[in-house]
């Protein structure tokens, strides 16, 4: 097996204790940093395949996303600018009102596996906070706002309508997600996309960044 693959099967088993040391190896062996974080990437897609598909569950895709991180952090110093953020920035967090974090963070987690930046402010985000967070990264290539509630549907779709009349909305994308919300409300409010899991929407997230 050669030390990518090493690397990609501790990935997807959650190996988190081992993946530092294996990471180094790679990168000892001759291995370009930018490979072994491909390399890294890509397993994290197929855990999020299988997570969609019920072969695993929560548990699983967290402690590969842990394992994910514990690799990242080894790599950061290798990458150019000592940045894992190879595709963009993406700011995150759940809408006001509403104070559930796990799914968000689950999304956070696969989305930073996918080779992003996250930026998370948290749950409880006053649409205005959000804004703030763009202009203050320019360079953010797609929000993510979170619901978990049907309660707090009316305040995404309010920080929707807040995203969509700032001068920036054409340099970004706007992406939603949670339990109560579907395409159809995705649709309605002027959001670029929905994802109906977290898997999902790391890919999607690669997609609307391409």
């Amino acid at each position: 097996m050669s030390k990518l693959e090493e690397v990609s099967v501790l990935i997807t088993k959650g190996k988190a204790k081992l993946i530092g040391a294996a990471v180094q190896e790679a990168l000892d062996d001759g291995c370009e940093a930018t490979a072994v974080l491909d390399t890294m990437i890509d397993a994290m897609g197929v855990v999020g395949e299988q997570f969609k598909n019920n072969e695993i569950f929560v548990p699983e895709m967290l402690v590969a996303a842990r394992a994910m991180k514990k690799g990242v952090e080894v790599l950061k110093p290798h990458l150019s600018g000592g940045s894992a953020s190879v595709a963009g920035k993406v700011i995150i967090g759940t809408v006001a009102g509403d104070l559930h974090d796990i799914g968000k963070n689950l999304v956070a987690m696969m989305i930073e596996s996918a080779g992003f930046e996250v930026i998370d402010l948290g749950v409880d985000v006053p649409a205005d906070k959000f804004v703030e967070a763009v202009r203050e990264n320019p360079d953010v290539k797609i929000v993510g706002l979170s619901a978990l509630l049907t309660t707090t549907m009316p305040a995404m779709k309010n920080t929707v309508e807040v995203l969509n009349a700032a001068d920036f909305r054409g340099s970004i994308k706007v992406m939603v997600g949670g339990a109560p919300i579907t395409q159809e409300f995705a649709d309605e409010i002027g959001a670029d996309a929905y994802t109906a899991d977290a898997a999902s929407a790391a890919q999607k997230a690669k997609e609307l960044a391409a």
